[in-house]
């Protein structure tokens, strides 16, 4: 059975990509839109996150006790940025890839991840 760790790190980091999502959408006033459309992004972000995250260590909990190791976090969200632009222009229908979308949305959530991954290495590992 997986340690329940992991089970944490992974429904952080769900909730993180979901409030990426919303602040983007409340951040563009939004908010009132389609549910599908805010899926067309969400589902993507979390996809991406999870095809790459796991290849880099980002839930490999010996490389989350070690504070040095959170970069992995932020890069791995990088490199995901990408494929979920990709993916949420083949979810709308083939729809153009704004490369400035890409930036941001893999920016601020390789960002907002990074943040969510100290706080949960500060309750989970500092004083252990």
């Amino acid at each position: 059975m997986p340690d329940k760790r992991v089970f944490w790190l992974f429904l952080g980091d769900v909730a993180v990509l979901a409030l990426v999502t919303l602040f983007g959408f409340a951040n563009h006033s939004e908010l009132d839109a389609d549910g599908k459309r805010m899926l067309a992004t969400f589902i993507p972000l979390l996809v991406s996150w999870l095809m790459v995250a796991p290849f880099l260590g980002a839930y490999d909990l010996a490389r989350q006790k070690d504070v040095r190791q959170i970069w992995r976090v932020f890069y791995a969200m990088v490199l995901a940025g990408p494929f979920a632009g990709f993916l949420r222009g083949v979810m709308l229908g083939n729809a153009p890839v704004m490369p400035i979308f890409v930036v941001v949305i893999g920016g601020i959530s390789a960002l907002s991840l990074l943040v969510w991954r100290l706080f949960y290495w500060l309750v989970a590992f500092r004083n252990r």
